[in-house]
């Protein structure tokens, strides 16, 4: 049985949010609770404010914190041996400018999602460069050129319990994919593997990676909630038992890619025409099935319009683009969060 229910956005009535979840578990007897995105680190922070019986699959509100910083997760990954590009923390673009001395660089805030604010200069930071702007610290990044990979993970106590790697062959402008095409590499499973085992990190969890000739991957900043890898597992495979801590690894036994079909066939499909690629595009198009449309179920589809149109009636409203309209009633950018107690 499937029911929705709206709550109130965490980011900015906390009290309501922790409320309207204390309801909805109460009314529909919900046993696990599983946050979709950002909101897993408004979960985690207010966890005691929940029913103590409710399994809610985050982590630590310091670890969460943690991997959600673009800077500290860094060290962390040094720390448990996971290779990733040499960077800086900085707050202006003078700093970042003698970080670089010249060199290709990546610069983006240290607290992000989607890839909103991203800058790429794989020439070195023009002399034209934009002031960063007034987000907190930025993170200044060694430029890799290379072929671009995400993963997504569930692990339970340092035990990784599914895993899958995808390369996002479509995008929104360099940030969120839709189209997810799943590849294995076996020293990334391993690296994650050796990861939560070192943090000993229960819930879900997603890295970005760049893998330079084929060779060596280094991971380039850690989500510490779920990602489209998601999309890679089949219906039938037991995820809510891998949260819960049970079973072996599960990682996607399918080759197929996956889409979110009603962006491939609008933002897609036109960057495509854009690009003079459209035979690439129906080539990928009829390689990949929807994650949205379920068989005999045509309403799927026009609930994806829905959902775009609905933010981009929020974005309009609120002065922003789709992708920060999508998510800026969840997010969390390192301000102090009080804790609610139950």
């Amino acid at each position: 049985m499937a029911r929705t229910h709206a709550v109130r956005a965490p980011r900015y009535d906390a009290r309501g949010f922790v409320s309207d979840l204390n309801r909805i578990v109460r009314v529909e007897r919900i046993d696990l609770l599983l946050p979709s995105c950002e909101e897993a680190l408004h979960l985690s922070r207010h966890r005691a404010a929940l029913p103590a019986s409710l399994h809610v699959a985050v982590d630590a509100f310091d670890t969460l914190a943690a991997l959600h910083s673009k800077w500290i997760f860094l060290g962390l990954a040094r720390q448990h041996g996971m290779p990733v590009p040499d960077s800086g923390r900085v707050h202006t673009l003078e700093q970042a400018r003698e970080w670089a001395q010249g060199r290709p660089v990546v610069l983006k805030p240290e607290f992000s999602r989607f890839g909103v604010h991203v800058r790429l200069y794989p020439h070195g930071i023009p002399a034209d460069a934009a002031a960063l702007a007034p987000l907190g610290a930025w993170v200044v990044q060694a430029y890799l050129d290379g072929d671009e990979l995400c993963s997504y993970a569930i692990a339970h106590r340092g035990r990784l319990l599914a895993h899958a790697i995808y390369r996002p062959l479509h995008r929104l402008r360099r940030s969120s994919s839709y189209y997810f095409q799943p590849v294995q590499r076996p020293a990334i499973t391993t690296a994650i593997a050796d990861f939560v085992a070192g943090t000993h990190y229960s819930g879900q969890i997603s890295f970005d990676w760049i893998e330079q000739d084929g060779h060596r991957a280094r991971a380039l900043e850690c989500n510490p909630r779920a990602t489209s890898g998601l999309h890679l597992f089949r219906n039938d495979v037991d995820l809510p038992g891998a949260l819960l801590g049970d079973g072996s690894l599960h990682e996607p036994a399918q080759d197929r890619a996956r889409m979110i079909a009603v962006l491939m066939a609008t933002a897609g499909l036109q960057d495509a025409l854009m690009r003079g690629q459209p035979g690439r595009w129906l080539r990928d198009w009829r390689q990949a099935d929807d994650v949205i449309a379920v068989a005999g179920d045509r309403l799927a589809p026009a609930g994806s319009l829905l959902d775009l149109a609905s933010y981009a009636r929020l974005a309009l409203q609120q002065g922003c683009n789709l992708r920060e309209a999508a998510t800026r009633d969840i997010e969390w950018d390192g301000e102090p969060l009080e804790a609610l107690a139950g």
